[in-house]
C-alpha cells in the first residue's frame, strides 16, 4: 500500500491555484479536464516531490473543480494538509503579502496554520528548527485552523 493523493474539491480554480502554486510553490503535475462528466482534475506535487511525482512514486494533492457551481461545507471536518517548508517565516510572509490570513502564526519557529480560498486548512511545518522572531512570536491567532 502507499499513499497516492489528497483530493479536494474547490470553487475558483483560479483562486485555488493562486493559492497552492504561487503561494504554497506547489507544482502543476498533471491536469485533466473531462466535458462529460463537467469537472477538471489538477494534480500536484511540492517541489521537493516533483521529480518522483512524475513517476507516481510521491503523493499529490488533486485539485478536483466540478463546473457546475456546488456550495462546499465542512471544510474544517476534512482536518488539514500538511507541507514541510524551507523558511516557514518566509512562507507566511509570502501568503500575508497574498492577502492570506494566518491563522495560527509561526511563534514557536516550528509550525502554522492558514487556510485555502475553500476553507481548507493547510498545516506549515519547518523543516528544522527556527528561533522564534517577530512580527511571529508575538502575533495572535485568529480564526480556526
Amino acid at each position: 500500500m502507499r499513499y497516492l493523493h489528497t483530493m479536494v474539491r474547490v470553487k475558483d480554480l483560479d483562486a485555488s491555484l493562486r493559492f497552492y502554486c504561487e503561494g504554497l510553490g506547489l507544482t502543476e503535475m498533471h491536469r485533466m479536464e473531462n466535458e462529460k462528466g463537467r469537472f477538471t482534475l489538477i494534480f500536484l506535487a511540492a517541489p521537493g516531490d516533483a521529480e518522483l511525482a512524475k513517476e507516481r512514486k510521491a503523493p499529490l494533492v488533486e485539485l478536483t473543480y466540478n463546473w457546475d457551481p456546488e456550495d462546499y461545507q465542512g471544510g474544517r471536518n476534512f482536518g488539514h494538509l500538511a507541507y514541510q517548508v524551507e523558511d516557514i517565516y518566509a512562507t507566511c510572509q509570502r501568503l500575508m503579502d497574498m492577502g492570506v490570513t494566518i491563522n495560527r502564526p509561526p511563534r514557536d519557529g516550528h509550525m502554522a496554520f492558514v487556510r485555502s480560498p475553500d476553507n481548507i486548512s493547510v498545516e506549515l511545518l519547518q523543516d528544522g528548527h527556527l528561533e522564534p522572531a517577530e512580527p511571529w512570536a508575538s502575533m495572535p491567532n485568529t480564526g480556526v485552523w
